[in-house]
């Protein structure tokens, strides 16, 4: 039986969203193969380990994770994770991780980084591919060297606030109204915003600046929006897509978290099947594109006029709620939610044992 440290919360404004997460994995795991071992960690970065009948208590209740703030967890270089005792500091032993960190902090590269160092396993994308999804003007920019096709951007920093007309005429130029603006390197639409003239382009750029020090603008596409599961290292596999249609503006973060009725969800997705293979191609050619590993959901646009597929971002960790799409495409695609635990958990020990074969020192 393998040992497995779900590590969920974290320094992000998708706290909450990862504690429903994790509660999920936690109800579902499968544990005639795993030993759960609960990690919290705290808005402040903290890492905590939570008492062994947290365990059982998530599996018989339909309710997030708490964190509980008892005995700190660190990640040692070359000594996997070890925990605060009354002594000092004793091995936990754990022989992968499932970072369930959305957002900064824990899907952005820093906490697979700091795994890497530790020597231990971990679900999901490696430190390039996590940093390059997280960022979407950079994935952008690899997709479109790879001849993908992507929603137009231009990437705004802080400065170009200092002479907004320009902007907005540049804007109006490139795009026209109405527009999108959102934080380069931030998730579940935090920040992002529809903006329908140039009187409200500077309020939503300094809503986007705050969550991150860079802003993308993208054109208003009439679409409809298409995600796709991908599952895999080497060879990564593509679920038949689903389509999200929003009951709100657009898709924001109210729509996919506070509100029940805020999207329809619908798996598989009711479009062609030249549409649905071609999300299926372009979404396993993003992923490699990113070095991605494990996981990924792939988003897209569908233009509702040309028909056209759009990618618009992947999320290297999404949403593993009860109404997520992740899980709910995969299932659709034959692997229960269970399933694909176990075949995240042994991707992740395959990529940490063909990375041990590889000379790091003479």
């Amino acid at each position: 039986m393998k040992r497995i440290a779900i590590l969920y919360g974290g320094r992000s404004g998708e706290h909450e969203v990862s504690l429903v997460s994790a509660a999920s994995i936690v109800r579902n795991i499968d544990l005639s193969r795993f030993e759960p071992i609960l990690i919290g960690a705290s808005k402040e970065g903290e890492w905590y380990l939570q008492d062994t009948k947290a365990v059982s208590r998530a599996r018989e209740l339909d309710a997030p994770l708490s964190i509980e703030k008892a005995r700190r967890v660190f990640a040692a270089p070359g000594r996997g994770l070890v925990v605060e005792t009354p002594k000092g500091v004793e091995a936990l032993p754990c022989d992968l991780v499932f970072p369930v960190l959305h957002g900064t902090f824990g899907e952005d590269g820093t906490v697979q980084g700091l795994l890497e160092v530790a020597d231990l396993p971990y679900v999901g994308a490696p430190v390039l591919g996590s940093a390059l999804g997280m960022d979407k003007e950079k994935a952008k920019e690899l997709w479109l060297r790879a001849g993908l096709p992507v929603v137009p951007f231009l990437a705004v920093r802080q400065d170009a606030l200092r002479d907004i007309v320009s902007l907005g005429r540049k804007v109006a130029s490139l795009f026209g109204w109405p527009c999108f603006v959102k934080p380069s390197c931030a998730g579940s639409s935090v920040g992002a915003s529809k903006v329908a003239g140039s009187e409200g382009l500077e309020s939503a750029l300094r809503a986007a600046l705050e969550w991150d020090e860079k802003a993308l603008v993208e054109p208003f596409v009439e679409a409809r929006e298409i995600e796709c599961a991908v599952l895999g290292n080497d060879a990564p596999v593509a679920f038949a897509p689903g389509e999200v249609a929003p009951t709100h503006e657009f898709y924001d973060y109210d729509a996919k978290y506070v509100d029940p009725n805020g999207a329809r969800l619908e798996v598989p997705a009711n479009i062609t099947s030249a549409q649905a293979e071609r999300v299926r191609s372009v979404a396993v050619a993003a992923f490699k594109a990113c070095e991605l590993s494990g996981m990924a959901r792939v988003d897209f646009f569908i233009d509702k006029r040309r028909g056209e597929v759009l990618l618009n971002e992947v999320n290297t960790i999404p949403g593993f709620t009860h109404i997520s799409m992740y899980p709910r495409m995969c299932e659709a695609g034959g692997v229960s939610y269970p399933e694909l635990i176990t075949r995240l958990a042994d991707l992740a020990l395959e990529k940490h044992v063909m990375r041990s074969k590889l000379n790091f020192m003479k």
